[in-house]
């Protein structure tokens, strides 16, 4: 199956989702070292047949760049030269943060644990990758 792969770039740490065509339910896969985050997608990638890579694009809330918006970009330069056969599209990624604690508040999930940014991660790539999902579906119902 078709995967779609949605990283929440950060500084220290990156978490991973992804989605199967045509299910399209995004799913956590991890948080990486970012210093090992290419490693790690150059197996994903071989066993997997992931037709596009989704990247966290940071914006301020008035939509303009942050201080890790140039990074990012960087980032999804070096993506685009080394996997030139796979689509990489940036999405705003406004408010993720934010939404993923609420989601781990709302899950139960105790104090402690909540205090675990690789957490924090892997559910802000879930939620970055479903609203980009969730835009693309309402983009192609609109044009019906």
């Amino acid at each position: 199956m078709n995967k779609i792969l949605a990283i929440d770039y950060g500084m220290k740490r990156s978490g991973l989702a992804y989605c199967e065509e045509p299910l399209n339910i995004a799913m956590s896969i991890d948080t990486i070292k970012t210093h090992k985050l290419f490693p790690y997608l150059n197996t994903y990638i071989k066993e997997n047949k992931v037709i596009k890579i989704i990247i966290g694009q940071p914006k301020s809330l008035s939509g303009l760049s942050t201080d890790s918006s140039e990074i990012v970009h960087q980032f999804y330069v070096k993506l685009i030269e080394k996997y030139p056969n796979i689509k990489i599209e940036m999405y705003d990624e406004r408010y993720t943060s934010k939404m993923a604690k609420h989601v781990l508040i709302n899950s139960g999930i105790k104090k402690n644990k909540r205090k675990n940014k690789e957490l924090l991660d892997k559910i802000s790539a879930v939620i970055i990758l479903q609203d980009y999902l969730k835009s693309k579906e309402s983009d192609q119902s609109s044009n019906k």
